[in-house]
């Protein structure tokens, strides 16, 4: 098979050509794009022509194994069915618009696999749309990028067309069951402006919730839109109710950020469970009570009390430093001893563990890629379209994980002292 691109020059294609084959001819195109001033992709572009080949050849073969002979084998004279010409079609692709013509049969029940009926999009094309929607890009930004880089005219409507394909994948993976037990559990939330019919626009918490299972991989466990002024005991007994529904009878520990009514519906919900007030968002809302001038030395002196060695020794720590500030921030300190109870179990643990209990920023880190991936979009038509971007934003962070495994380093280690401390109930007997 030769391929005839745009240059003039034949490039040929061997059945079979192996990889080696396949990277020389990558090399050649690139090498002749850039020797003639040829495009690679767009109308007229060396890619555009080597893939309107290839789904051409690919055509040709698929109608070929239907009648049972080649295009002009003289066997096929007389067999009853036979090619009836082409009709042209031009579909969407990675690289362009490329047009192709899509063979006939006189019979009419030739049905296309290769590029089927009615699919005016090839796979990858809708691949790369909403690879772009999930890095940030709006509908605009990727219209203007399609028709830039591609010479591709494409509407918003389509664009919203194919990222609404995730829809339905989405409400699949927001139902499916999870494990049994859980050693940690990490609750966070993150403000995002949304539209509803009766408010019209307002800031609305997405709570996430991320569990630590028994293999030490973090998993995305769940994302739910909130009403409009913020978090509540009952909308937080609904989020844990529906992980309680989906598998989830017991957690070990649950980390999470002092939201309003969380503890209580964590207890209500798994009775066994020990709640830890994260100890970062603790020291950040400790400076909103200081004047800036002081935040290095708060700083200092807390992080005696949150690496002490026992409970103990950060309560000993706790009282110096209260009784140092309490004079001048009283609120600061009487907010630190409400807290005491939620701050001091990561103490407990050695500092292997100690790591991925005491702050939630496994979730912040995801919590960077949801604002990366709403910065641009103002605000949100509903609450599907601010899912849906969150949704892909799991998913995108799940692909360019560094860690293929997706496991907390020394896991080994830390469920070897979480058994020692939490026995049956991690079902590890």
């Amino acid at each position: 098979m030769t391929d005839e691109l745009s240059s003039g020059e034949l490039v040929p294609v061997r059945p079979g050509a192996s990889f080696q084959d396949l990277d020389r001819l990558a090399e050649e195109l690139v090498a002749s794009a850039a020797s003639q001033r040829v495009q690679l992709t767009g109308d007229g572009g060396l890619l555009t022509a080597f893939t309107r080949r290839v789904l051409q050849a690919a055509l040709e073969a698929e109608m070929s194994a239907h009648l049972g002979y080649d295009k002009h084998d003289p066997m096929g004279r007389n067999g009853g069915n036979s090619r009836n010409g082409s009709t042209p079609k031009t579909v969407r692709t990675e690289v362009g618009q490329v047009t192709i013509e899509v063979p006939r049969d006189r019979a009419g029940t030739f049905e296309p696999q290769i590029v089927p009926k009615h699919q005016r999009r090839l796979a990858g094309f809708d691949e790369a749309v909403i690879s772009l929607y999930a890095k940030g890009m709006t509908t605009g930004d990727i219209c203007a990028h399609l028709s830039e880089v591609y010479d591709t005219d494409v509407s918003r409507d389509l664009v919203s067309r194919v990222t609404d394909q995730v829809l339905r994948d989405m409400r699949g993976w927001q139902s499916r069951p999870l494990d049994t037990v859980y050693p940690v559990v990490l609750i966070d939330a993150i403000v995002l402006k949304v539209r509803s019919t009766a408010a019209g626009v307002g800031n609305r918490p997405v709570y996430v919730a991320m569990g630590i299972n028994l293999e030490g991989q973090r998993d995305v466990l769940g994302l739910w839109v909130g009403p409009t002024g913020g978090e509540g005991a009952k909308q937080w007994m609904n989020m844990l109710s529906e992980l309680r529904n989906r598998g989830i009878l017991d957690v070990c520990i649950v980390c999470c950020d002092g939201l309003k009514g969380l503890p209580e519906a964590i207890v209500a919900t798994w009775p066994a469970a020990s709640v830890q007030t994260c100890v970062v968002h603790l020291v950040r809302n400790t400076l909103r009570y200081s004047s800036k001038k002081y935040w290095q030395a708060i700083i200092r002196e807390l992080k005696a009390v949150y690496t002490a060695a026992t409970p103990e020794a950060a309560e000993l720590e706790f009282e110096q430093f209260a009784a140092k500030w309490e004079p001048l921030y009283p609120a600061m300190i009487s907010m630190w001893r409400r807290s005491w109870g939620e701050f001091v179990p990561f103490l407990a643990f050695p500092i292997e563990v100690r790591r991925i209990i005491y702050t939630t920023n496994g979730i912040e880190s995801l919590n960077a890629r949801f604002r990366a991936a709403t910065r641009r979009r103002g605000h949100f038509p509903d609450e599907e379209s601010a899912l849906k971007v969150l949704y892909l934003a799991v998913l995108q962070r799940d692909k360019n994980r560094a860690n293929p495994t997706g496991q907390i380093n020394g896991w080994k280690n830390i469920l070897n002292v979480l058994s020692l401390t939490y026995g049956d109930r991690l079902g590890l007997n």
